[in-house]
């Protein structure tokens, strides 16, 4: 039978049949309210598109972006603060590496070295760099080159590098390949093969017209660290970006607050008078200025009265709309606002302790983006070059060296409920020596070591286990 047949043999619908499909079509037929164009919305949606993330984040936008922001935290001390505090409480005094062989003096002697070569470096100092321009540009760049004069048998050294850098020269290297973007090169898979790095910053005054040369990095050689925000992103974006217009609201702002008050010391007062000018008032000069002395009496024409000059607005107000906006312009690097102002007067205990928690995961969010993107493909190639310095490192096998970093431990606001609770989360298996001693930055195997030279040391000089004990509080 066919189509045509069967249309017209189907039986009728009932009137529940008929009437329960036109429900179901509207509920198929509906829509988003956000997704409509108004006159109310047009202005607020203008600059919304349908670019990919590429094409949005193109190195002109970029390179605007990360202008303004170095504009604002070089000249405004919120921006400032926020960036640095950001910056240190990820990376503090720098990342500890653990070795995680089945030989302890081997995990000791490889612990030791890098720590060595670390503060050879300066490693936490770049750490923490990477984290502001991570921050302010939206991305950081770090070379791994061989510099001789470390002070360490490893001569392997991390160079800065601004993403202003990571570029090619006008009119070259887009014809190169067609996987190439901004810079970088990559393959079918989207992963990096090379970078592109000019020899001099483009911005530096003292190159005047010299043209630009580039070289090509083995990807290999070269840390990215940025957050990606979208899939397919090639390049960071200013984390800054989403707070730019918000700092320029808060300097207007306080500009004007200043200028209403400087207003209000100038002009110190004002004449007026409710006479009519038939009643005869004396006569008065519009707009003439009378120096007024300090600690005298004045005298006024009659018919006039004075009142003092007083600036109202904008600084009623002022300090909470400075309050709400750092909290927003803080919201976009998850960043509370008693960290962000340095000011927790308005907290109580239970309230900052609450906003700390979420702060704190995004710091451990970024570390282990910092892990991926840095730390561990720096191991990588450190233990690479140790393995090629004669007779500095037994054989080994890189690939079979199980590590893990630990970083500096937060100080609890109340110790005491701290050190309980690990009590008792030991005391019933809930958790191990390992995880709390990780907490703190430390390791759990050298810990316990020492702790038991400090006890044979004790034993032996005759001193007991409580004889450190603090002694009880009079009437406790």
């Amino acid at each position: 039978m066919g189509l045509f047949s069967r249309l017209l043999t189907r039986p009728r619908r009932s009137r529940g049949e008929v009437h329960l499909l036109r429900r179901r079509l509207r509920w198929l037929q509906a829509r988003y309210d956000a997704a409509m164009t108004t006159d109310e919305n047009m202005r607020h949606w203008a600059g919304a598109d349908s670019l990919s993330v590429v094409s949005a984040a193109s190195p002109d936008v970029r390179r605007i972006l990360r202008q303004r922001a170095r504009y604002e935290v070089s000249n405004n001390s919120y921006a400032r603060g926020i960036v640095l505090t950001l910056a240190y409480d990820v990376v503090c005094t720098g990342p500890k590496l653990q070795v995680l062989t089945e030989s302890y003096d081997l995990n000791v002697r490889l612990e030791r070295e890098f720590r060595r070569w670390a503060a050879a470096v300066g490693l936490a100092e770049k750490l923490r760099t990477m984290v502001q321009a991570k921050t302010v540009d939206g991305e950081a760049f770090a070379l791994l080159r061989t510099n001789p004069r470390v002070e360490h048998p490893v001569k392997l050294d991390l160079q800065l590098i601004e993403c202003d850098q990571v570029a090619a020269p006008p009119g070259r290297a887009a014809e190169e390949s067609p996987t190439y973007h901004d810079g970088v090169f990559y393959d079918r898979y989207g992963n990096p093969l090379a970078y592109t790095v000019l020899q001099f910053h483009p911005g530096d005054a003292r190159l005047g017209a010299l043209p630009l040369e580039a070289a090509r990095i083995p990807a290999r050689w070269m840390l990215h660290f940025f957050r990606c925000d979208r899939p397919g992103q090639l390049r960071g974006v200013s984390e800054l970006a989403p707070a730019l217009p918000l700092f320029a609201q808060l300097r207007r702002y306080t500009q004007a607050v200043i200028a209403a008050a400087e207003t209000a010391a100038d002009l110190a007062a004002v004449l007026y008078t409710d006479a009519l000018p038939e009643d005869g008032p004396s006569e008065a000069e519009p707009f003439e200025t009378v120096d007024i002395e300090r600690r005298m009496m004045l005298t006024l024409p009659a018919g006039w009265k004075m009142e003092q000059f007083r600036a109202e607005q904008p600084h009623t107000g002022y300090a909470e709309f400075k309050r709400e906006i750092l909290t927003e312009i803080a919201r976009c690097l998850l960043m509370t606002s008693n960290i962000a102002l340095g000011d927790s007067s308005n907290y109580n205990y239970a309230s900052g302790r609450l906003d700390h928690q979420t702060y704190m995961l995004a710091i451990d969010v970024e570390r282990d983006r910092m892990r991926q993107q840095v730390l561990d493909r720096l191991w990588r190639e450190w233990i690479r070059e140790a393995l090629a310095v004669p007779d500095y490192l037994p054989p080994l096998y890189p690939e079979r060296l199980r590590h893990t970093w630990h970083w500096q431990g937060r100080q609890h606001v109340d110790p005491v409920k701290e050190a309980n609770a690990q009590a008792v989360r030991l005391k019933h298996g809930l958790t191990t020596l390992a995880r709390e001693y990780a907490k703190d930055g430390l390791d759990w195997e050298e810990e316990t070591r020492q702790r038991a030279k400090e006890l044979r040391t004790r034993s032996e000089l005759g001193i007991q286990e409580n004889d450190h004990a603090p002694a009880q509080a009079p009437g406790r």
